[in-house]
């Protein structure tokens, strides 16, 4: 599982690299702008309803921020593509977070049409 800080510095880089303050993370979210700074620097643990929010006000999947906090486990297979997406030196970090979310998104479609087969 993720240490605090590590859940809370990864949300400070989203939201940097989404070129958004934290005040209007707290208005996109519905968040206190205290309580975000204090996920962000390791203080407050967020509940998986706050990620959910997060996530959405980052415009990420929240199933990233689950990953980052321990409460899902990435699927085999994902750390390849994952870490040959983040290592291209051609994309910007905000394409590589949009191609991340992209692929999981499909990863999640792809396992919960397994499951209903």
């Amino acid at each position: 599982m993720q240490s605090l800080s590590g859940i809370g510095q990864y949300i400070r880089e989203q939201r940097t690299a989404a070129q958004v303050s934290l005040r209007q993370l707290a208005q996109a979210t519905g968040v206190s702008n205290p309580y975000l700074s204090q996920i962000e620097r390791g203080l407050r643990k967020p509940s998986a309803e706050i990620l959910a929010q997060i996530a959405k006000g980052l415009r990420i999947s929240a199933e990233t921020l689950y990953v980052q906090a321990g409460i899902l486990t990435e699927r085999e297979g994902t750390a390849e593509v994952r870490a040959s997406i983040l290592a291209d030196p051609h994309l910007q970090e905000r394409q590589k977070q949009v191609l991340l979310d992209i692929y999981t998104s499909f990863c999640h479609e792809n396992a919960h049409r397994k499951e209903e087969s």
